[in-house]
């Protein structure tokens, strides 16, 4: 039986907010990874941040440490 993974998808404004974010995870070690943002988002930018549910935690306590502007993906 295969495990399912799940993601948090974390989406911003613009481009630049969405690239430093990558920088960050990448930064302090969490996987993570720029996606195209889902179709049904009222996201400004057409990019959001992927990473595995079990670092959402650490990866918004990262970008709130950063000052990256982000919501969460529901």
């Amino acid at each position: 039986m295969n495990a399912v993974t799940t993601y948090a998808v974390f989406l911003f404004d613009t481009t630049t907010a969405a690239l430093w974010a990558e920088e960050v995870a990448l930064d302090r070690g969490i996987p993570a990874e720029v996606i195209p943002a889902p179709a049904d988002t009222d996201a400004k930018c057409d990019l959001a941040l992927r990473s595995r549910a079990e670092h959402e935690r650490s990866l918004t306590e990262a970008l709130e440490q950063m000052g990256v502007a982000f919501r969460p993906y529901v």
